[in-house]
This record gives C-alpha cells, sequence and structure tokens, in this order.
C-alpha cells in the first residue's frame, strides 16, 4: 500500500510527514480502516430493503446517490459567511490628543506655524495636549479633541474677529498621532497604521501591511473592537462581492489575519493511490478526488463501492455511488466533498456492504474526533 501526502507517495511503513499534532495517528487509522477492508472474500451485496439497512447503528444514515437527489449535494460556489460588524455612521475623522494642527491665516503670516523645521525635519504646528487643547496666539486656548476640523476652523475664525477683520483661516491636520490600527498574523509586515480623514478599511489596511502570506486564511480574519470580535470573512468581499466584510476600520481596531488550517477529505481504499486531498480554498467533487489519487485500482477495485463518509455533529451519513456505468462518475462531478469526507473504493471480493460499513464506522469515527480536537486545541 502507498499512502501519498499532497501528492507525495510514501510507502506504507515509513514515516509520514505530518502539518499538526495528531495529524500522523489519522492517517494510521485510515491506514487501519483500508487494511480491515480487505480482510474477507465474500462478494459485495448492497442493501435494496429497510430491513437490510436496519443491520446498521440507528446513528448511520445511507443516502444512495442518483439524479433525482444528487442536486442536494452539488455546490457550484463556495458559500461566504456575512460578516456581523456594526457598519456605523460615514467616516468622519475626529481631532486628537497627539494630533499637530496647521493653521494658516492668509495676510497675515506671523499667526501661523506650519514649516518643516530645518534643524530635525519635524513638521511645526500646534500639538494638542493632553488636555485636548492648543495655544493659538491672541486667542488663547481652543478646545480641539473630538472636533473636526471644520469645526476648530470656524472657532478660530470667529474669535480672531476681534482682532482682524473678516478673517480667512484654513485648518488642516499635519500629523495623524491620536489614533491607529494594528494589523497581525499572517501579512507580510505586521505593523501599527495611523487613521487619517481619509476613511480606512480592512482590505487596504492588509495590503498596507504588505498583503496576506500563502499560509493566510483571509476567511477567517478577526477583527477586535471595543473589547468583542468580529469574524470577518474577507473572501467574501473579493469573491461574492459582499460589501460589509470589508468594514471600515475605527481607533484601536485589531485585525488578525490567521494561519490557515489545511482541510483535507481523504480517498482510501482500491484507488491507485491513498491520499488527502486538500478542499481548503478550492471546491473538489468526488469524481475530483478521486481522479487526483491516481483514479481506481482497475483490477482489484469493486466499482460498486464508492462510498462517502461525512459526520456531521455525531451522525455518519454514508453516500453509495454506483459507479458500473459512467453515469455513476458523472453523478461524482456534481457531488462536493466537505472537510474531513473520507471517500473509500471498495475492494473486489469484499464483505456485505453493511458488514463493511460497520467494519469502517470506528475509524472514520475516530479520523473526525481527532480532526475537531485538533482545531479545538
Amino acid at each position: 500500500m502507498i499512502v501519498t501526502r499532497h501528492n507525495k507517495p510514501v510507502e506504507a511503513g515509513a514515516a509520514i510527514e505530518c502539518d499538526y499534532p495528531g495529524a500522523g495517528m489519522i492517517r494510521f487509522l485510515l491506514i487501519c480502516a483500508v487494511v480491515l477492508s480487505g480482510c474477507s472474500e465474500a462478494m459485495t451485496v448492497f442493501p435494496t430493503s429497510e430491513a437490510d439497512q436496519a443491520e446498521l447503528p440507528e446513528s448511520v444514515k445511507i443516502v444512495r446517490i442518483s439524479s433525482k437527489n444528487i442536486g442536494r449535494y452539488h455546490t457550484s460556489n463556495r458559500s461566504f459567511q456575512r460578516a456581523s460588524v456594526p457598519a456605523g455612521t460615514e467616516w468622519s475623522y475626529k481631532i486628537g490628543v497627539g494630533d499637530i494642527i496647521s493653521v494658516t491665516v492668509f495676510e497675515h503670516p506671523e499667526l501661523s506655524l506650519n514649516q518643516v523645521s530645518s534643524d530635525n525635519e519635524k513638521l511645526l504646528g500646534f500639538e494638542v495636549q493632553a488636555d485636548g487643547t492648543f495655544f493659538f496666539p491672541f486667542i488663547g486656548e481652543i478646545h480641539a479633541a473630538g472636533q473636526s476640523v471644520q469645526s476648530v476652523r470656524q472657532e478660530v475664525s470667529q474669535k480672531l474677529r476681534a482682532y482682524i477683520n473678516e478673517p480667512q483661516v484654513d485648518v488642516r491636520l499635519i500629523a495623524f498621532n491620536s489614533q491607529n490600527v494594528v494589523v497581525s498574523g499572517e501579512v507580510e509586515t505586521p505593523n501599527r497604521q495611523p487613521l487619517t480623514t481619509v476613511p480606512l478599511t480592512m482590505l487596504q489596511a492588509v495590503n498596507a501591511a504588505g498583503g496576506w502570506t500563502e499560509d493566510a486564511d483571509i476567511g477567517q480574519v478577526t477583527l477586535r473592537r471595543d473589547g468583542r470580535a468580529y469574524q470577518v470573512d474577507l473572501r467574501g468581499f473579493l469573491e461574492a462581492n459582499m460589501a460589509s466584510n470589508n468594514p471600515v476600520l475605527r481607533s484601536g481596531d485589531v485585525v488578525h489575519v490567521p494561519e490557515r488550517e489545511n482541510q483535507e477529505a481523504f480517498v482510501m481504499g482500491e484507488a491507485l493511490r491513498n491520499e488527502a486531498v486538500d478542499v481548503t480554498s478550492e471546491l473538489v467533487s468526488l469524481t475530483e478526488a478521486v481522479n487526483e489519487a491516481g483514479g481506481p485500482a482497475k483490477v482489484r477495485s469493486d466499482a460498486r463501492g464508492v462510498f462517502v463518509f461525512r459526520q456531521v455533529s455525531g451522525e455518519m451519513t454514508v453516500y453509495q455511488f454506483d459507479t458500473t456505468t459512467p453515469e455513476g462518475w458523472l453523478l461524482g462531478t456534481k457531488f462536493t466533498l466537505v472537510p474531513q469526507d473520507v471517500v473509500f473504493i471498495t475492494r473486489s471480493p469484499l464483505q456485505h456492504w453493511n458488514d463493511t460499513i460497520n467494519q469502517l464506522l470506528p475509524s472514520v469515527s475516530a479520523i473526525s474526533t481527532l480532526e475537531t480536537l485538533q482545531r479545538n486545541f
């Protein structure tokens, strides 16, 4: 028997390279399932009545795939989860402590302080102090924290009227020091980014951090805001145009791009190669997965016995394909695999169908349990 990992064959008995703790045990259980399935010499017989299926455990559901029900298991587009981040109002930057303000009074250069110092190349301006104010000549303290640039300009203009006839005032922010966001995780350059008068979206922040790495999972981005964590499927914005999945960031937000956890389905039994098939980012059909594993071993496989084991909430569903005719494989092109599916091609001669399932259930169930434990660890 040959077991492969990402299309790299490994002879049975050799060490199997694992991507995460417990993966070796999963591979071992799969190998055991294959070995056990070849111990009988009886011909494969599929159940044709409810009485036959009653021999199986109550937690096991049998579904024979046909042209009538294949539509339930076909996915043409990957589904995306709409983000639940509060939308809020349109972006409007509010001045904060540490921001530096440039105030220009036209025709009165003596009141302006917005040049660049030749000594240290530091922008000179009026810095908002810890109490939220800055001092301006003649008129004294101006409260700026929490105000918009327009509000500050109006206040300066109004107070200067006592000294200047119809003052023409321009107020700008020349340094944004009070508000920022953090981008961490699987990006090229994790960093802290200042918020400005131009709204900053999640995608723009990730791009400003160098973009995501090859190992990133942009479908599970975490946005931490005000003590809460929101899951954002950024791929939903890129591929399905979900505007809510590219939220405008606020001060204090932390965007974390996690490392991608490989999600796999397994092709076992009488395939040319026994291997794990990556279903993390691409939709993979049953036929594609079997083809990737080299197809059925023609001499020893029993084409009638192509099973897909799928465990959901502690219950096992076994899908069976009749591939004695090309129609079965055509149906397989419309059957979309999900993570932890186990595709099993039976061996001829083999046990009765019910016995085969009963024999494989402990190993398949253990595989699903281990996968769940690893993800929750």
